[in-house]
């Protein structure tokens, strides 16, 4: 363990949990604990997972006129979504484009009152800040908010574990946000995640971060789950990961993530462009692109990592795209993964091989996700 990592205000709290610790976006974070990934993963997908995401970066943007429009509209200069109609109390997903068509960053903002509620990758998040800043300043007000802790509880049984503790927890659905106490702590609860299934994120202050999870981990059905557990949720739940699935050198078309862009942003709607590459993405959109993220399933039961090789023909001569994401999806039963191929074999079913120490393996082009969500609508 390297003495330059950072640690989240409940470092203590996984080590006392038996948390195998590793390096990660500068952290140094549990990345399983004494039940082992699998374990960890089957239990968020059958009662309750807490995962610590304090590594996120999170941050209040304020309009200097004091109106949260001209934040929202602030924003969209940056970002293809439409933040202007988000109503207080409601989350939504955007992306963080440049004068190319790339994603610098995916990113959830929250609207509460007259703030704008920023959580962005913790790889990402001072640059993303430092970028964010820099093109608002005139307009806005940037707030970081290093002091904050960030818990997620995931599962079926989130919503009955949260209620207990929280009861005005209960009227929430899928992408609303809240504020309410938890164990005597004020939180922002949002009403989401990063596994596809039902389940909270609670931000607190970080000296009350310790109390919240151990209030969650007293309820029965709650376990602690790390970071592998995490990300074989997210994959069987078609979600990307910044920097594996989508980065710079890929536009929102690109990677399946068009739905992100409403119709008020798009050609024709009332704000229409105005945001970094608009040319670039709204021209995809209705001319399509050469590539695409898809999902991929490998026969077998030998996972295909990020990296591998995909091509049209079992003897490696036609190659057609590249894994980006791959692992045992344990829910699904079988190697699960996403990937990027071109245009043309995109389509669900479509056969593919996966190249894996100098042999080929039959794959196809599967839907996502893999796993059907169990968000509360």
């Amino acid at each position: 363990m390297s003495d330059s990592l950072l640690r989240t205000p409940l470092y203590d709290l996984h080590l006392s949990l038996g948390g195998r610790m590793v390096p990660f976006a500068g952290y140094d974070m549990p990345v399983q604990y004494r039940a082992g990934v699998m374990a960890e993963h089957q239990h968020t997908r059958t009662a309750a997972g807490l995962f610590d995401v304090s590594h996120m970066g999170q941050a209040h943007l304020r309009a200097r006129s004091g109106r949260v429009e001209d934040a929202a509209l602030a924003l969209e200069r940056l970002v293809p979504a439409d933040i202007l109609s988000l109503k207080t109390g409601r989350q939504r997903y955007a992306l963080l484009t440049d004068g190319n068509g790339g994603i610098l960053d995916d990113l959830m903002v929250s609207r509460l009152g007259d703030t704008l509620i920023l959580v962005v990758n913790a790889a990402c998040k001072d640059a993303d800040l430092a970028h964010i800043a820099a093109a608002l300043h005139e307009d806005c007000i940037v707030e970081a908010l290093p002091k904050r802790a960030l818990i997620a509880v995931q599962g079926p049984q989130a919503g009955a574990v949260l209620a207990r503790l929280a009861p005005s927890s209960v009227d929430m659905r899928f992408m609303d946000v809240a504020e309410f106490e938890v164990a005597g702590v004020p939180c922002v609860a949002s009403r989401s995640g990063y596994t596809g299934e039902d389940g909270f994120e609670l931000g607190m202050a970080a000296d009350g971060a310790v109390r919240v999870a151990e209030a969650l981990l007293a309820e029965p059905e709650v376990a602690p789950a790390g970071l592998g557990a995490r990300d074989s949720l997210r994959l069987e739940a078609g979600l990307c990961l910044y920097g594996s699935d989508i980065d710079r050198d890929t536009t929102p078309v690109e990677g399946a993530l068009e739905w992100s862009i409403q119709k008020s942003r798009r050609t024709g709607g009332a704000r229409a462009g105005g945001f970094p590459g608009a040319d670039i993405i709204l021209g995809q959109i209705a001319g399509g692109v050469s590539r695409r993220r898809v999902g991929i399933a490998v026969e077998g039961r030998a996972p295909v990592r990020g990296g591998a090789r995909l091509f049209a023909d079992d003897a490696g001569t036609k190659p057609v795209g590249h894994v980006t994401s791959g692992a045992f999806g344990p829910t699904f039963g079988a190697p699960v993964g996403m990937g990027y191929v071109e245009a043309g074999f995109e389509a669900a079913g479509t056969p593919l091989f996966a190249e894996l120490r100098g042999r080929y393996l039959p794959a196809a082009v599967a839907a996502l996700p893999f796993v059907a969500p169990g968000f509360k609508r």
